[in-house]
């Protein structure tokens, strides 16, 4: 995800404080990875840096100054492009798992307790996301169908791999 356009897409609702960017990205986007405040503001640094957003504001406060960010219309203009854009699939064909599978392979160890416990894992997080699908608003339920169907892609690839062991055993030691 970028950081960077979606606080500018944010932005493009009215000026905002760093707190409050942060706050709305966490509500709507980082449930499961919120952003430090670190991050916010290292972000508005460069987007500031590179004429995308302006300074709106400074008011004093308790603690250190608080800007107050705006949108320019070349941030409009990339977030626009951005939105345009197609993301690339990713293919996932340098796979962890793939690559402790062939390990185990080669090493001699039991590839199949390998695909079973991640099999395992992968059905404990499937119901996590459906119980946090259940409770969720609409997009919450969006993320976690998202994160559910390439879960259920991955298990159909465990059990076709662990259909195949023997020949991949015999294709990766050759």
């Amino acid at each position: 995800m970028s950081i960077g356009h979606t606080l500018l897409g944010l932005l493009e609702s009215g000026p905002r404080h760093g707190y409050d960017l942060k706050r709305t990205f966490d509500a709507k986007f980082g449930h499961d990875r919120p952003l430090h405040y670190g991050q916010v503001y290292s972000t508005m640094s460069r987007l500031l840096k590179n004429g995308l957003v302006e300074v709106d504001g400074i008011e004093a406060g308790d603690g250190p100054e608080r800007k107050r960010y705006a949108i320019t219309e070349a941030g409009v203009t990339d977030v626009a492009r951005w939105l345009a854009t197609p993301e690339k699939p990713e293919p996932y064909l340098q796979s962890t798992l793939y690559t402790k599978v062939v390990l185990a392979l080669l090493t001699s160890r039991d590839a199949a307790d390998i695909l079973d416990t991640q099999r395992s894992e992968h059905l404990r997080g499937m119901r996590v996301l459906t119980e946090r699908k259940r409770q969720g608003d609409l997009a919450d339920q969006l993320i976690c169908d998202h994160a559910l169907f390439h879960l259920e892609a991955d298990l159909r690839w465990l059990e076709l791999t662990a259909a195949r062991l023997d020949k991949l055993c015999e294709a990766v030691s050759r």
